[in-house]
């Protein structure tokens, strides 16, 4: 349930938010904000969240965790209102829109503060429990960003937004508060403090900590043990789906186990040659290992070789799948590893705010999720291999992803992708890496069905591109030479490693 408008009085009032100075923004998520507020010498941090049905707004002793990759509204609003002070904060009316007036000094090009020029904004915070956003306006009230972005309702970059602003009579201030009583929130709060690791009296509680134990530990949604009871179902339904998998891995490598029975079958189709017959499609014999009646299934229409010749190969087919099965088993038994201590990491945390970032990494299905440059990356190390799999990945990561001194690698007179190894300073690239990087070029190319090939490599300023030639063709100069035979091992590691990477957390 989010916060009514009687409440959100209630806990500006406590804030007393004008005169305070903006330092440090922070977004853990897209529905929350939070704010570190200074003033007087005292730290606050205010938080906001818009997510359905737990829209508020208080104050908070937990801390906030960084998203790990910067969000677009937390990065504007840094660019605009950092630093900036509250001259006022209200609600509008009982609309449960929260009007903040603030003013920053301008900066020139270089960052520098402009003395005495001002920038003067406006910050609406809409606390609507399906239509929470955060809209930073001019003084004119011009949309300059908004957290949500909702062209049907004009809340975008260049819209107006002017919410309608009264003055509310007495009578209309004591109606509001009987049909919106504001809430008490004791029993929930007794309950938190008498809990063994929060010994604290709950009169000493302000109503902005209430609101925070409240949302953090009891409400129906963003609480705690919300959370928590979501993690357990995504962590059911993970393991499930992970030990299935293993356990269909685990069944098929028992199938191939049977493998040295088809090279034995093939030996005595060879042995017992003489007595294939025509007309049948089993070769009945003793088999000379424990000397009883055995009866083969063979193709008629071949000879004796021809159906030894298929059951060797079924039996080849069946030792080297057996090997990458083992492989695959491996891989599969990590994946669950990594799921039990992302579980654990989940339920040892105390921060709902945390948990519930924690939970969105993987809310995401794989094939939405939008990644940083085109093809495949490696981490071997320390270094960081980038793969471009086709021309245009190719073209790409030359154009915009790597740069002079990243070494370049690619098959000599064969179509393949290019494999980069970003530059460390002060490093040289060891031999590994060039091995590992080497067998990613030989197997993202055509050359990857012999096994081998020649390869050259140089530094990316080396490159030239042909002109009017097709995309992602480069002639190369200074380049060295290297001849790579396919190593399974280094096949294996890199996709262990990618699994690793790619992996919930």
């Amino acid at each position: 349930m989010s916060l009514n408008s009687n409440e959100i009085n209630v806990i500006l009032e406590e804030l007393n938010l004008a005169g305070s100075f903006i330092q440090e923004i922070v977004q853990p998520g897209f529905d929350t904000l939070s704010f570190s507020i200074y003033k007087s010498g005292e730290a606050k941090t205010l938080l906001i969240c818009t997510k359905p049905n737990a829209c508020r707004i208080n104050s908070t002793n937990k801390k906030i965790p960084r998203n790990e990759k910067p969000l677009r509204f937390m990065e504007f609003l840094r660019s605009k209102i950092r630093g900036a002070k509250i001259i006022s904060c209200s609600q509008l009316a009982l609309d449960r829109i929260i009007k903040f007036e603030l003013s920053r000094n301008a900066q020139n090009e270089y960052g520098n503060n402009i003395p005495d020029v001002f920038e003067e904004y406006l910050m609406y915070v809409r606390l609507w429990s399906n239509a929470g956003n955060v809209i930073l306006c001019s003084k004119d009230g011009k949309i300059l960003d908004s957290m949500y972005r909702r062209p049907a309702k004009g809340e975008i970059t260049g819209g107006i937004f002017i919410p309608e602003s009264k003055i509310l009579t007495e009578d209309e201030k004591k109606s509001a508060l009987e049909r919106f009583p504001v809430r008490t929130f004791d029993e929930v709060v007794q309950n938190f403090c008498t809990n063994g690791e929060n010994q604290k009296n709950p009169q000493e509680l302000s109503f902005n900590q209430k609101v925070d134990i409240w949302y953090s530990e009891f409400a129906k949604t963003l609480s705690r043990e919300a959370l928590l009871e979501q993690a357990e179902k995504w962590y059911n339904t993970r393991k499930s789906r992970q030990e299935n998998a293993l356990e269909r891995l685990v069944a098929k490598q028992k199938d191939f186990a049977d493998a040295a029975r088809l090279k034995h079958q093939g030996d005595l189709i060879l042995s017992f040659a003489h007595l294939l017959d025509k007309n049948s499609n089993f070769l009945e014999c003793t088999d000379y290992e424990t000397n009883r009646t055995v009866r083969i299934k063979v193709d008629k229409t071949k000879t004796a070789q021809e159906n030894a010749s298929a059951y060797y190969n079924l039996y080849k087919k069946q030792i080297s799948g057996s090997q990458e099965l083992e492989h695959e088993i491996e891989l599969a038994k990590n994946a669950l590893a990594q799921l039990e201590k992302a579980y654990r990491q989940i339920i040892n945390e105390k921060n709902p705010v945390k948990i519930e970032q924690l939970l969105r990494k993987d809310s995401k299905p794989r094939q939405q999720e939008k990644k940083s440059h085109p093809g495949l990356d490696y981490t071997v190390d320390g270094w960081y291999i980038l793969v471009g799999r086709d021309s245009n990945e190719n073209d790409d990561l030359l154009r915009h992803y790597v740069k002079g001194p990243d070494l370049w690698m690619h098959t000599r007179d064969c179509p393949g992708g290019f494999v980069f190894i970003k530059n460390r300073a002060n490093k040289t690239v060891p031999l590994k890496i060039l091995l590992y990087a080497g067998n990613l070029a030989v197997y993202y190319s055509k050359a990857r069905k012999a096994g081998k090939a020649d390869l050259y490599y140089t530094h990316v300023k080396h490159l030239r591109r042909a002109k009017n030639g097709p995309k992602g063709l480069v002639l190369p100069t200074q380049e060295k030479n290297i001849t790579i035979e396919l190593d399974n091992k280094i096949l294996h590691d890199l996709e262990k490693i990618k699994a690793e990477q790619d992996s919930i957390f």
